[in-house]
């Protein structure tokens, strides 16, 4: 009779790809009965009770699978198909002053990790996500070594303060000045050295750091050691890089017809016989080497990583390079029994860079391609120079410099050392172990030198001086230095506590700030080549120093696993403002709803995630203003403002420019997103929508005539706007045993526009006038206007033909009063990309992988200043008397450029539209090599793939706007090794 009662279940357990998970667990609800499979993942339950029972199937990694089983007396058959879990959802992101499990973030954060970072020689930190963030535009600011990039969080807030990221690295924050010698300060860190980005995008999120922040913040977390045998880590690069393509330009034979057609005797008799591609000679083909080492592991009570890194690039413009030895520590022990935590930090390098004559780039497009490279005498090194004998110098007055003498005659080399480090401890009370003290002390110090030689022989330069006795110097001999010493003490309490009886937690922090930054700039005479004193310095030195003061706090409580509310002030101290408003209090607030946690959404197979997310702040801005600017002040004039007595000149004190009632700018912003995922976290992403003001803007001012102060100062003076929408989505397309394929898409679309610029409103006033471009004297392409987008072109209409080709001089009169001037100018277009998006692709079949990177941009203009500056008749049969070379624009338009408008024409704003493929790479991992320790992995990539724009110039992607000869960016081949012992 018992028998006639029982029965038994037996089945399968698989995973997502129907393979077998062996030791999976198999219960029967309620019962201490049970299984666990096999190799083939097979299981067999016996001695179950007939009737209906509930059966549950786990497996670590996997989502927990019950079924419900009629049980009789034969054998029942149930298979499981289990589901690996949402890990994202567990991760867990580093935010201000502490970390949090992506599942429970209330603002608008993005976590980019070392597996997703992009591939190749990538010489500083930020072009690891350049493409990977919604609403995070990174762009190199040209292809030189170590240039850097511009990096924008939601466009960022500002018009003359900065609008740069406030970067922590490791719990501290490091200043966004340069440093003298170094072409872009983050060049001095390593991104080998680099595990996360966490980029802290609205107000909700940044308020923590409400005085820096208003431009978002991105925190940067190190690679630490972990617990385990100690392991080896070897990364080799060895790449090449070439020039993409060359400005358009006529040829030497072009040149020739063109002066022969339209220039008169004299100047057709000036045409040379050589073909000389000038581009050809400033450019080569640019090695670069970037080695890697570490070893990480732990002992019994401390975990460790130590590395070593060298960079070795070459420019692909010639006497341009960089050379880079770093080394980093990390020392992470728990003492006390896991009640005290140390984090002990230090980086450090030293960079080696010689600075090409940047100047060259737009001399090799305007040089005469018919003259030859050297003149065959010793004079100006030998290279062809425009020479006028009756001149002092003997070279033509304002004609352009021989391209490959302005780089070879020029030796403008830099050492830079910088070290960032820090310790961190944290403390957590016996006596309530919820509760613990942290300490955080730290610095950034690094220190720049370097110096510029030109010979006297050399045509830059030459004769620039004439001393007392009447002899004339040339050349230059010069030296430069800076340091830079900031430093950093935060001591802080955090809390943190579940409420396991409502599925509910707390975590809290309350803690104090201060920082200092100290910059010394060094002043040295103004060589010649000789060491002629050309100009002396009122000052050896000076020492711009200023402190920021803050105590700052932030509670976030969940309640039942579901609700999400996070409050943060911060109120904040800088010694950048007069005592009466030197305090400004950032607060912000934030409510989340797990909406896939309520009963009507709990259950459901197909959605894995949906969380609505809303939050409202103000953040603050008092960077790229300057330290003492409040204070009424004299100073001692130069040497071109001086009192004559008798015959005698000499320097007086006289009041500088000050502006008492500055104040921060501030930034108050609202978002609203909704966090989405599916198929168990098989597609995730985020939709989100922002709107932020900024009130008390900064911006440049004049000042009245005749006060003889400066001539402009940085004033509170304007209100702005902006909104944006965010759109990400990643999905894992293809998830079997052998073939993983992952695809991830972001979208931005923004908008800004100023919305007050004067005390007063003032229909009459245009604006403030901003964006120097060359070509004439003091003109800008640009303006900064009321109800316009920010640095918005201010142009002339250009007239066009029946045949569609501009008419020489003719613009349209927009006023209606029968005279072309200033009046008729027009807002035209923005710098400023409408949308810009991101587009990566991984995919790994057995031990093979291979990806790629791609990004666009649309609705962003670029004004053309080469082909302004360069493509008109006057450009090449100038009034000067010598021979220019022109782009090939001039064949097209037939423009003279001898009317004074022609370079504020909207025929040289251009659309600049574009995607790029920044990066295509491919891998082999050949696994252990060296028995069970070593694994081998080999790849290569190519990156600046291509680009796609209807942008007639070099490159579209140029920051504000304005293309005017930059270092073009090269496309660069690399071979790479990754070695694990």
């Amino acid at each position: 009779m018992a028998f006639a009662q029982t029965g038994s279940i037996k089945g399968k357990v698989l995973d997502e790809t129907n393979q077998p998970l062996p030791g999976a667990s198999v219960t029967i609800d309620g019962t201490t009965v049970g299984s666990t499979t096999d190799t083939n993942g097979n299981f067999s339950i016996t001695g179950v009770r007939t009737g209906n029972v509930t059966v549950t199937a786990k497996f670590i990694g996997y989502v927990p699978l019950k079924k419900a089983v009629t049980v009789t007396n034969t054998v029942t058959v149930v298979d499981f198909s289990l589901q690996p879990e949402s890990k994202s959802l567990n991760e867990v992101v580093v935010i201000g002053y502490g970390t949090q499990k992506k599942k429970d973030l209330s603002g608008s954060i993005a976590n980019v990790t070392s597996k997703d970072f992009q591939k190749g020689v990538i010489t500083t930190p930020e072009q690891l996500i350049a493409g990977k963030v919604a609403g995070v535009s990174v762009v190199s600011n040209s292809g030189a070594p170590g240039s850097g990039s511009t990096i924008r969080i939601r466009g960022g807030a500002s018009l003359s303060a900065s609008n740069d990221p406030l970067i922590v690295i490791d719990g501290v924050p490091v200043s966004n000045s340069g440093i003298s010698g170094a072409a872009n300060p983050l060049s001095l860190i390593n991104p080998n050295d680099i595990e996360s980005f966490s980029i802290l995008k609205d107000a909700s999120a940044a308020a923590i750091y409400g005085n820096r922040a208003s431009n978002g913040v991105i925190l940067i977390t190190t690679k630490k050691g972990a617990s385990g045998k100690p392991t080896i880590d070897f990364s080799s690069q060895f790449s090449v890089a070439k020039l993409v393509k060359e400005a358009s330009v006529l040829t030497a034979d072009q040149l020739r017809a063109y002066v022969k057609a339209n220039g008169t005797t004299a100047q057709q008799a000036q045409l040379g016989t050589a073909n000389t591609d000038w581009q050809k000679q400033i450019y080569q083909t640019a090695l670069s080497t970037d080695n890697n080492i570490s070893l990480s592991g732990s002992t019994k009570v401390l975990p460790y990583r130590v590395s070593f890194g060298y960079l070795d690039q070459d420019g692909i413009l010639k006497t341009s390079s960089l050379e880079r030895l770093t080394g980093a520590i990390n020392l992470n022990p728990t003492l006390f029994t896991n009640h005290l935590k140390i984090n002990l930090n230090l980086k450090g390098s030293q960079v080696k860079q010689r600075f090409a004559n940047e100047g060259a780039v737009g001399a090799a497009v305007s040089f005469d391609p018919t003259k030859p490279i050297y003149s065959g005498s010793k004079r100006f090194g030998g290279y062809y120079e425009w020479l006028d004998p009756s001149s002092t110098s003997g070279l033509r007055s304002l004609a352009g410099l021989n391209p490959l003498g302005l780089l070879e005659q020029q030796d403008n080399r830099s050492k830079v050392y910088r070290s960032i480090g820090n310790l961190q401890l944290d403390y957590k009370f016996h006596f309530l172990p919820e509760l613990h003290a942290n300490v955080n002390v730290g610095y950034d110090i690094s220190k720049g030198d370097g110096h510029t030689i030109i010979p006297d022989s050399a045509a830059n330069g030459y004769n620039r001086f004439k001393d007392a006795q009447g002899k004339f110097h040339g050349g230059t001999n010069n030296i430069y230095k800076q340091t830079q010493s900031n430093k950093i003490f935060e001591g802080f309490l955090s809390y943190a506590k579940d409420f396991k009886n409502i599925s509910s937690h707390i975590d809290a922090v309350a803690g104090y700030s201060y920082q200092d930054f100290l910059i010394t700039n060094y002043n040295y005479n103004d060589y010649t080549f000789d060491k002629t004193v050309v100009t002396s310095p009122t000052y050896p030195y000076d020492k711009p120093e200023n402190r920021l003061i803050s105590v700052y706090g932030r509670v976030n409580y969940v309640f039942e696993d579901k609700y999400i509310l996070t409050g943060t002030v911060r109120r904040d101290g800088s010694s950048r403002f007069n005592p009466d408003k030197q305090f400004g209090t950032f607060p912000s607030a934030a409510f989340a709803w797990k909406i896939k946690e309520e009963p009507f959404l709990k259950n459901s197979e197909v959605l894995s995630d949906l969380k609505l997310r809303l939050g409202y702040g103000v953040t603050g801005q008092q960077e790229g203003i300057g330290n003492y600017d409040y204070i009424s002040y004299y100073n001692l004039s130069n040497s071109t403002a001086q009192y004559q007595f008798g015959n005698t000149f000499y320097n007086l004190y006289r009041p500088g420019g000050y502006y008492y009632n500055r104040t921060w700018e501030q930034t108050a912003a609202a978002n609203i997103g909704l966090d989405y995922g599916f198929l168990n976290g098989r597609i995730t992403g985020s939709i989100d929508y922002f709107n932020r003001k900024t009130t008390h803007l900064l911006n440049n001012i004049s000042q009245p005539a005749g006060t003889n102060f400066s001539n402009e100062i940085v004033a509170n003076i304007g209100d702005a706007k902006s909104s944006g929408v965010e759109f990400n989505i990643s999905s894992d397309v293809v998830r079997t045993k052998d073939v993983v394929w992952n695809v991830a898409f972001n979208a931005t679309y923004n908008t800004n526009k100023i919305t007050k610029l004067t005390i007063s409103n003032d229909p009459n006033y245009a604006g403030s006038p901003t964006g120097g471009i060359s070509g004439g004297t003091g003109n800008n392409i640009q303006i900064q206007s009321v109800g316009y987008a920010r640095n918005s072109f201010y142009v002339y209409q250009q007239v066009y033909g029946a045949n569609g080709k501009p008419l020489d001089g003719v613009y349209v009169d927009r006023n209606g009063d029968g005279v072309i001037n200033g009046q008729d100018l027009y807002h035209y277009k923005s710098p400023d990309p409408k949308g810009y998006f991101g587009l990566t692709s991984s995919v790994s079949y057995k031990k093979w992988s291979a990806g790629f990177v791609a990004r666009a941009s649309v609705g962003n203009y670029v004004y053309n200043n080469v082909f302004s500056g360069s493509g008109t008749k006057v450009s090449v049969l100038n009034p000067i008397g010598i021979l220019n070379n022109a782009s090939t624009n001039l064949l097209e338009s037939g423009l003279s450029g001898t009317n004074d408008k022609n370079a504020l024409s909207d025929y040289y704003v251009q659309n600049g539209s574009f995607i790029r493929m920044d990066n295509a790479n491919i891998g082999y991992n050949f696994g252990k090599i060296f028995g069970s320790r070593g694994n081998l992995r080999l790849s290569a990539n190519v990156q600046n793939v291509f680009i796609i724009t209807k942008y007639k110039g070099l490159d579209p992607e140029v920051n504000g706007g304005i293309d005017n000869n930059f270092y073009p960016r090269p496309r660069t081949y690399v071979l790479g090794l990754n070695l694990s012992l």
